[in-house]
This record gives structure tokens, sequence and C-alpha cells, in this order.
């Protein structure tokens, strides 16, 4: 599973013209699901989202998690996470999981999320999707749950 997480002052997700998720401070988080992904992807990368300490503490350093400053994390599927583009400039979707397994993966991985004591909002799968964010820093982290370097 691949994450592109974001932290931000607010964020939100419409389907339609309908907002269906939003949170104030807190991360924004893009989630992919690979065709080789299993449970063990989604509990290793919301355990990661779950902790990662980007918020500054007192003394201005990246400290905290979004548990410790009262934020909430924003998860959003996005399989275009793995598309890829290094063969010509159109992108192929080969490596992202078919959308039965797709989303058996990110419902696990949001449950995971409240499991360890965050609100979790979501956006709608499978849907055309507009995301609004503020990323406060600009702070942005990539994630995998495969090493890929």
């Amino acid at each position: 599973m691949r994450a592109a997480v974001q932290r931000v002052t607010r964020a939100s997700v419409k389907v339609a013209g309908e907002t269906v998720g939003e949170i104030g401070l807190g991360l924004l988080v893009l989630v992919g699901v690979a065709q080789d992904d299993t449970e063990a992807d989604a509990e290793y990368l919301a355990d990661k989202v779950a902790g990662l300490r980007i918020f500054e503490d007192a003394g201005g350093k990246m400290n905290l998690a979004a548990a410790d400053v009262g934020g909430a994390v924003l998860a959003v599927s996005q399989f275009t996470l793995f598309g890829d583009v290094r063969r010509g400039k159109r992108p192929s979707f080969d490596a992202a999981a078919r959308p039965e397994q797709a989303v058996r993966l990110y419902e696990h991985f949001v449950g995971k999320i409240r499991a360890a004591g965050l609100r979790c909002e979501t956006g709608k799968f499978q849907e055309t999707m507009e995301v609004e964010l503020v990323n406060d820093g600009p702070v942005t982290i990539l994630l995998d749950s495969k090493k890929i370097f």
C-alpha cells in the first residue's frame, strides 16, 4: 500500500457537490492499494500514519503525532498512486488492486486508524471526488508498505 500524507489545518472531500468527509487540524491521507497488498500492509500503513510525528512541539520540532494535537484523519482512496509513467506519458495502472480487493484493504486501513483512537473521516470509494485542503507547512510525507529503494 502507498500513502501520501499531508499535514493540514483543514481538509474536506465532496462527491457530487456534497461534503462527505471533513476535518480541521490533522492528516489528509491519500491511500492506494496494490495488487499484492494484504491486511498486513494496511496495518503497517495505519500504524505509521497514526504514529507519524509531523506536528510541532513547543520547541518547534516535529515531535508530535495527530493524537497528541487533537487532530483527525481524512482518508481518501486513490488508485492513481500506483500510476506508472516510466514508459511513455500515459500512466499505466496495472499495479493497482482490483476494486474488490482495494475497498476491503482501504476499509481495513480506516478501521485500524479508528482503533488507534483517531477520528477518521473518509471519501467515497470508486467515486469522483473533489478534495480541498490547506497543507500546513507545507508538510507532505510519502509512505509505502513495501521497501521500494
